[in-house]
């Protein structure tokens, strides 16, 4: 708690107060005061800078505003009629009151600065006070709230070992065209996205291009892995832990922004039930407290399971997954792909040689060519793991360096270079028709697609 406000200061300049005018434009404030004159003068200095003011004259008069809305700081008198500011603030907190609380008062003792520590109030103003003294109050404290939900979810990143995942959505295969445009329309709305796909083909990434792509790309991406955390820990992290300030869980501080549960069919079927709600209701109860929050937060999923399967096994719920099965993106594996295998390996390979201080690798035709012909069954996580792996040993497995020889090495080029005359001569009579052309030629229309792709046909 800072007591500093108590000391008069002059007045802002300019600059500072743009800066105070910036970090109090979307917070919501409830200014409690017995007094006319007092609630009068705060919500004319507060309404043009806020996003809403709202007042109440009584303890029991507060108690009704937050029962109806949510609140982002407190303007809290403490010699009211009644009750006391700072004992309304202690039965407030008990039951699962979070907002930040400036307490105003004439008497500034010692007494009063330990009460009001105690029961949570983030900073102390002595009446009579001047504007910039209250703007300062309010603007330190919802920077202390802004640094203390970042340091929140910082935390939670590093310790879920989240920080690796981030990156770009890279290609211009058809199927990560495909993925974009769907992105594209969706990133707009508050809707929830469920990515689907193999182990491996970036639906994280995706998540975060998504997220980048809105209006909440300057508000937290948090992103939960739900098969990597204990049923206990996990609801913990999402709801908060019960009468503990400043621990509200992941739902309340990604306040904002978006939450991205990765492997959202591990979800314990409790916690489960308890998402639904929150989904449909658009409110939380964080730590089991009394009062709702209201939420703005937009919900990503992903899952590499069959979700029909796991709905028939009772592993999990119906009425969830048609409420998150809105917006469905297929994340295409890499050996549909191929065409993107080069641009991928480039980027890991220059990425890594930095990280590791060593030469990069060559990426010859030979060694995209046999890339391109490889499964992939851990898709761009396998090429990025086999990039890194390479590097370290100083060559490529010889299924993708191939033979040593430069005669079977020519070989190889040349049977590549004839497959790839052939397929298009095929191509050119059928007019384009990629359908009639593998009717020809005796092989799947994926294979054509494939080949296209690589060839960027």
């Amino acid at each position: 708690m800072n007591i500093g406000a108590q000391t008069p200061t002059a007045k802002p300049d300019a600059a500072e107060q743009s800066q105070i005018d910036r970090a109090i434009r979307h917070v919501s404030i409830l200014v409690i005061d017995d007094e006319p004159g007092m609630r009068n003068y705060l919500v004319r200095l507060l309404e043009p800078r806020c996003k809403r003011v709202e007042t109440a004259a009584s303890a029991v008069e507060a108690s009704e505003r937050l029962d109806m809305q949510h609140f982002d700081l407190v303007l809290l008198d403490n010699v009211m009629p009644g009750q006391s500011g700072l004992d309304w603030l202690e039965e407030q907190r008990r039951v699962g009151f979070f907002a930040e609380v400036i307490l105003m008062t004439a008497y500034a003792d010692l007494e009063t600065a330990i009460q009001a520590m105690r029961v949570g109030a983030s900073d102390f103003v002595l009446k009579p006070f001047r504007s910039n003294q209250i703007l300062n109050a309010i603007n330190r404290c919802m920077v202390e709230r802004y640094l203390r939900r970042e340091n929140f979810l910082l935390k939670y990143e590093l310790r879920a070992d989240n920080l690796a995942a981030r990156g770009r959505l890279i290609g211009n295969s058809p199927g990560i065209e495909a993925v974009r445009k769907t992105l594209e329309k969706a990133a707009p709305m508050p809707t929830p996205v469920l990515f689907t796909g193999e182990s491996g083909t970036g639906k994280e990434i995706a998540a975060r291009t998504l997220h980048a792509m809105s209006e909440r790309a300057d508000k937290p991406f948090v992103p939960i892995n739900c098969a990597a955390i204990s049923p206990e820990q996990l609801s913990a992290d999402l709801f908060g832990e019960p009468g503990v300030p400043g621990e509200e869980g992941l739902l309340v501080h990604a306040s904002g922004g978006t939450l991205f549960l990765d492997e959202v069919v591990e979800l314990p079927l409790p916690i489960q039930a308890a998402l639904l709600r929150v989904i449909e209701d658009g409110r939380i109860r964080p730590g089991g407290a009394e009062r709702e929050v209201p939420l703005n937060l937009r919900f990503v999923f992903a899952t590499n399971a069959d979700l029909d399967a796991a709905m028939e096994d009772g592993r999990f719920r119906k009425d969830l997954y048609h409420r998150i099965n809105i917006i469905t993106v297929q994340m295409p594996p890499l050996r549909d792909r191929v065409g993107d295998i080069k641009e991928l390996a480039e980027l890991f390979m220059g990425k890594f040689s930095r990280q590791l201080g060593v030469e990069p690798l060559p990426l010859t035709e030979q060694v995209l060519y046999n890339m391109a012909r490889y499964d992939w069954q851990g898709n761009v996580r396998e090429l990025r793991n086999l990039i890194e792996r390479s590097l370290i040993l100083g060559e490529f497995p010889s299924e993708f360096a191939g033979l040593p020889g430069d005669d079977e090495v020519e070989a190889v080029e040349s049977l590549h270079a004839m497959e790839r005359r052939h397929i298009l001569s095929v191509l050119e009579a059928c007019g384009g028709n990629r359908a009639e052309a593998a009717r020809r030629l005796g092989v799947s229309r994926k294979t054509i697609d494939r080949k296209c792709a690589m060839w960027n046909v």
